[in-house]
This record gives C-alpha cells, structure tokens and sequence, in this order.
C-alpha cells in the first residue's frame, strides 16, 4: 500500500491548488493512501525563535508525517512566475534543524503538480522547486508532471473537479507517482 502525504501551497479558502488535493485523495489509486497535511500555522522562519522555542508544533507534526509517507505531492500554485513563498517558508522550517533533512526529505519520492488560473498551469512554479528538492536529496519523479491551466473552469463553485479530462489526467498521474513511491530503487 503507498502511503501518500500531500500538501497545498495556499493558504487561500477556495484555493484550486487545495481542490486539486482534495480531489486527488479522493481518486488515490486502489491500494493507495493520500493524506493531506498543512501549511497552517506555521510561522515565518525565525532562527531566534528555533533557538528559543525549537520547532514550532505544527511544523513537527508535519515533518512526522511526511517521514512516515512513502511519498510527497508538493501541490503549488504559481505567484509572480515562481514559488508561493508561504510554500517556500514551510519547507524552510520542514528542513530543520539541518541534521534532520535526512529523516523527513532523503530519498523521500516527491511529485509535484498545480492549478491555475492562467493558460500555463504553473510550469514556472514547478521549475522552481527543482534546485530546492535537488538539495534537499529527495528522489524526485519526473515521469509525471500535472500542470492544470484555467482552473477556474475546471473546479465547479464548491471546489469539486467538474472536469472529466482533467479527471483522467489526475487519476493516471497518481497510479504512476504511486507505482514510483513504492517500488524499490537503490538508495531508499
């Protein structure tokens, strides 16, 4: 059973990244797990506060599950051409202290995938995560890219996925990211 753990870049109520996920758990392939955690509550990194107080609750419970997963959906929305820097900041405080990033990120298989509302998806977003997951040692997967443009027609008002192609799309791109978390490689 693939053990999946994904997260939205977006702190927004009606954020199509956070449908896209919900979506997503709820087409996890047969004998698959998609779990969604949160960036909520974590605050902008602060070396004073991880001095004075440690990581943050929200953080360590975060880094646990994604520990725990066989493997991560990064699901980021695209701001000014890059990545949201809430996004970035949760990373940040997930990759600490420094000696922990073995634990929650090394050899982890991570996917990434995204909605927007322009007509390029968020390739831009996507290609921005690269060099960060290059350093963090994940084991990324590049067979699948998930790139979901004009969301605004693809999510019906409440948030559900309303359409079937797009549908399609989300379900193959899930069976291979769960076939790739899953299956033995060298090095994990």
């Amino acid at each position: 059973m693939a053990k999946l753990i994904g997260i939205s870049g977006s702190l927004r109520r009606g954020s199509y990244n956070s449908a896209l996920l919900s979506a997503a758990a709820k087409l996890a392939p047969t004998g698959s797990e998609l779990s969604i955690g949160t960036i909520h509550g974590i605050p902008l990194y602060d070396g004073d506060l991880e001095a004075e107080q440690g990581i943050p609750e929200a953080v360590q419970t975060l880094k646990d599950a994604i520990a725990a997963a066989d493997g991560l959906i990064l699901v980021t929305p695209e701001y000014n051409n890059s990545i949201p820097g809430v996004f970035k900041n949760a990373i940040d405080w997930l990759s600490r202290p420094s000696n922990d990033i073995k634990r929650v990120f090394g050899g982890k298989p991570v996917a990434l995938m995204g909605a927007s509302p322009g007509g390029f998806g968020t390739i831009l977003s996507q290609n921005a995560w690269l060099p960060i997951l290059r350093t963090l040692g994940v084991d990324f997967w590049s067979e699948g890219r998930l790139l979901v443009s004009r969301a605004s027609g693809v999510f019906d008002a409440d948030g559900n996925l309303a359409d079937a192609k797009i549908e399609e799309q989300l379900k193959a791109y899930l069976e291979g990211f769960a076939d790739f978390a899953t299956s033995p490689r060298s090095g994990r």
